[in-house]
Parts: C-alpha cells; structure tokens; sequence
C-alpha cells in the first residue's frame, strides 16, 4: 500500500492585544456585565507589548526557533525569562496587530474594512517592504477613509472599531442592516479566522518555497462558521482563504469538529491523496478572536502578563509519497465511537490503545505523542492543570496497565514520550497539529520513527450531543520505496487492465483464426 506523505507545515502567531479587549468573549462579557470589576480595571496594566509576546519562550517554539527540548529546559515563569530570539522563524512568523490589520483588508471581499488615511498609507510602505503580496492587494491600501468617518461607524453600532493602542485607525462595518449572522461583530470575527488563514497558508508556501499553483484541495478546520440568516455555517472559508492565497487550481471544503477538526481534516485529506483524486491537499486553519483572553481573569488576579493575546494558524500540505517525508498511516486510525464513553480512560483506550494493539503496536512503540499541547502556563493558573501532561499521564498510565512499564517508570514515560506544551489555547489549533513540523524533521533526521497526533473535541459545546470526539493517526518514517498497486496508482492500475484486455482479445483472435 502507498502511503501519503507529510511534505510542509507551516504556522504563524498573530500578536493581537486591542483584539483580544474588543473581542475576546470573557473580557467582553465582563464588559457588559459587570464594567466597573477590578479585573478590568487592572487588565490593561498587565497586557503584553509586541516585543515581549515575540520573545516568549512558548511563541517561539511554535514558529520553530526552539524546539521542545529546548523549552524544557527553560526555568519558569516563561514570562520572566525571556528570550532574544526573531520574529521570523524556521516554520513561520509572529506577526504584529497593525500587519494583520491589512492582512484583514486583503481578506475582505467585500469592502468592509476602513482603514484611515494616515495608517492605510504606513502599513502600505511596509508590506511592500515585505514582498508577500501583490501589487493588485497592495492597491486596496489606496482606498482609505477619514478618521471622522471611521469614528461615526463605530459610534453608530454599525461597525467594529481596529485600534492601534488608543488609535482608532479603522473599523469592519456590517454586512447587512437586519441579519445577525452579517452583524460587524460576527464580520469581524470570520475576517480574523479567514485571514489568519491566509497568513498560515502563506507561510507554508513561503516558508517551503512551494508553487501556489501545485495546490488541488484546501481543507479549512477551524471553528467559525461562515453563513447568513439563512445557513448559519454553510461556509465556504476554504475556497475563499485559497483565492487570496493565490492557490488559483485549489478548491476546497471547511470540516468542523471543535478541538478535533485538524485530525479530522488531515485523514480525509490522506484520504484523498491515496485515492488518486488530488495529489496535494493543504490542511489548515486561522484562529479565533473570542477565545483570546478566555483565562485573563485567573492571570490578572495572579498578577501575570495576559498571555491568550496570540491569534494562532497553521498549514499542513498533505501529498503523494515521495520516498522521503514521513507517512501517513492509513491503516492505523483510532477513533472515539459513539458507544466508546466519555471518561479520559475509555477516550484514551478508543484512540490511542486500540488501533495500536489491532496493529501489533505496544503503547512504547510510539517515539512522541501530540495529544493537546495546551501552554500550561495559560491553563494551569486558571485550575484546569498542565493539559498535555494529564495526556501523556493518562497514556502511561494504560501502558501500566498493560504491563508495558512499572508504576515507577510513569514519569520516565512522561518524558520519553510527551513534549511541554507549547501552544497558543486556541480551540482547534493546540489539538496536535503545532508538533507536525517538528516530527517530521525530527523523522526525516532519523531522530524519530514514530508518532501519534491525537485530535479530541467536546461536541457537548454545540448542545445537541453531549457525546465526546476524537481521532488519531500515526506518522511514520519513509522506507525510501514507493510502492505499486494500493489504490493510489490509479493509472498504473488502469494500464495493467488495459494490457491485460489487449492479451485477451489477441488470445481469442487466435483462437478464432485457429478454427
């Protein structure tokens, strides 16, 4: 059987502060609620500036400038030992609030994004500096508006105000007098997710040195939906990430399933590739405006930096197998039936133990697993512990069971096995897919021959099950050979059966001749 391959990953932060306090839900629900608390009264003293977010130790790992190992070895609170590294990093970029801004007005189809004079001409000069758009979305920045108009939008209810510091320098305006689904606010949040999206999938490209034009099918994961009255979440922020990106023979489809989307995404994806129907797929997925700041409170009143002020994306490019990059293995999936149960041990036992043991694989045999990869230090002050530790705990503690480790050997496994967490709580983004680009440099170096990504999701959130989600599947060296006849050799297989009616139609030829 030909397996799919892992060929690029690519990701990208977007450091979003004014975002996360005119959009991120607990803030603005406090706002609403109870305006005069103390938690917003101190919030504003403990929120990051840009150069502090870039030499966050855990900011870093996800662009690629450190790896886990590295992280590890760090004291904490990371917050306090700070790093002098770049913004630029081996698998993608941390990008400032201004950039993302007209990263937003590219984006925007539909002429929703003002951006005032003065900003609209700065941020010009500086993206084409950068050199990653073209001249044809560099013009849109021509277009500009007076702050006075700008600030009566905002004023009026009509459009969500973009500040720089305590500078209104533009606004995203409704889409629609009447409809809810249209309203400035729900604009603004579907502007962040797509064009996050944009930026992920441009530094895949980027970052790779891949042609645009190579793309076939774009798969969209994350959890926003894209709709109007009518079809609330009908989508379709594939397709529309993908023109802005500039993949021109891409279509694509968006795939929801909370936290559990990218692992859902990235099998169909392989899916597709083994089949022969697309021989490249880009998996990915922006970030979400209301889940910044979702544990400021718990920061504030421990007297921490805000640390959710990062808008998260990634990119994964799934392809045919190329006899290097690491597989995909198709016949190794676990999934969390509907009749698996809810506990974290029945989870862990669906997703992770079953499909290794129908497949002859001990829990030990998997060199690093990518269960959520929460940063603990967002999550811990806020009760719910250190999330990817309680995975691999949890993993080990099945291999215990099992009788694959003693009891005492449980935090050697943790260690072996596990990472720290790294990421940004972004829903969908932490569930597993930030360590792809790591794994399969670390697989192709030799330094690793396997791994689990573990995508899980609470489908409760949505109110109509309260059932749990998850899937998992193994990535795994490339022997180097390329094998014929599996299902994606499509035309191989096509040939053969051609060859193979052409002997028989000689073969009753001579036998007719014969008579």
């Amino acid at each position: 059987m030909t397996f799919p391959v892992i060929k690029a990953a690519g990701y990208i932060l977007v450091h979003a502060p004014n975002i996360m306090m005119e959009h991120g839900t607990t803030i603005t629900m406090e706002k609403q609620n109870n305006p005069d608390s103390s938690y917003l009264q101190n919030i504003e003293k403990k929120v990051r500036d840009f150069d502090s977010a870039v030499k966050y130790p855990p900011n870093q790992v996800y662009i690629g400038n450190l790896t886990p190992e590295d992280l590890r070895r760090i004291p904490q609170p990371w917050y306090d030992n700070l790093l002098g590294q770049d913004r630029q990093g081996k698998y993608g970029e941390i990008i400032p609030e201004s950039e993302f801004y007209a990263a937003m007005k590219i984006a925007d189809s539909f002429q929703l994004v003002e951006l005032e004079e003065g900003f609209a001409a700065r941020i010009k000069n500086a993206l084409a500096a950068k050199n990653i758009y073209s001249e044809k979305q560099l013009a849109l920045f021509d277009r500009s508006s007076s702050r006075d108009h700008i600030k009566d939008l905002v004023s009026s209810g009509t459009a969500e105000g973009l500040y720089d510091g305590d500078q209104l320098v533009g606004c995203v305006r409704r889409a629609h007098e009447s409809d809810p689904n249209l309203s400035a606010h729900v604009i603004f949040e579907n502007l962040v997710a797509k064009a996050s999206g944009v930026l992920a999938v441009k530094s895949l490209l980027g970052k790779n040195r891949l042609n645009p034009d190579d793309i076939d099918y774009i798969i969209e994961t994350s959890e926003e939906a894209v709709g109007d009255m009518n079809q609330r979440g009908g989508g379709n922020l594939a397709k529309a990430i993908g023109e802005v990106a500039e993949c021109m023979n891409a279509t694509g489809i968006d795939m929801r399933g909370f936290c559990a989307g990218p692992a859902h995404g990235i099998l169909t994806a392989a899916a597709l590739v083994q089949a022969g129907i697309f021989k490249n797929v880009v998996v990915m997925a922006g970030g979400s405006s209301a889940k910044l700041g979702m544990n400021s409170r718990d920061h504030v009143a421990k007297g921490m930096p805000v640390l959710e002020d990062m808008v998260g994306g990634y990119a994964v490019l799934v392809g045919e197998n190329d006899g290097k990059n690491p597989v995909i293995r198709t016949d190794i999936v676990g999934k969390h039936k509907i009749s698996s149960g809810s506990s974290p041990q029945a989870v862990i036992q669906a997703i992770v133990v079953d499909p290794l043991e129908k497949n002859g694989l001990k829990i030990t045999d998997v060199d690093v697993y990518a269960p959520e990869l929460q940063n603990p230090e967002i999550t811990a002050p806020a009760g719910a512990g250190d999330v990817p530790l309680a995975n691999y705990k949890m993993i080990g503690a099945m291999a215990v069971k099992l009788g694959e480790i003693t009891r005492d050997k449980l935090n050697d496994f943790t260690s072996q096995h596990g990472v720290t967490g790294f990421a940004p709580t972004q829903g969908h983004i932490p569930s597993g897919v930030p360590l792809l680009g790591y794994i399969r440099d670390s697989v192709r170096d030799g330094k690793m021959q396997r791994a689990m990504i573990i995508g899980k999701g609470s489908l409760f959130l949505g109110r109509m099950t309260d059932l749990f989600d998850g899937v998992s599947f193994i990535i795994e060296a490339n022997p180097g050979v390329v094998e014929t006849g599996g299902i994606g050799d499509a035309e191989e297989f096509k040939q053969e059966i051609r060859n193979m009616l052409a002997d028989a139609i000689q073969e009753l030829a001579r036998s007719v001749a014969g008579r």
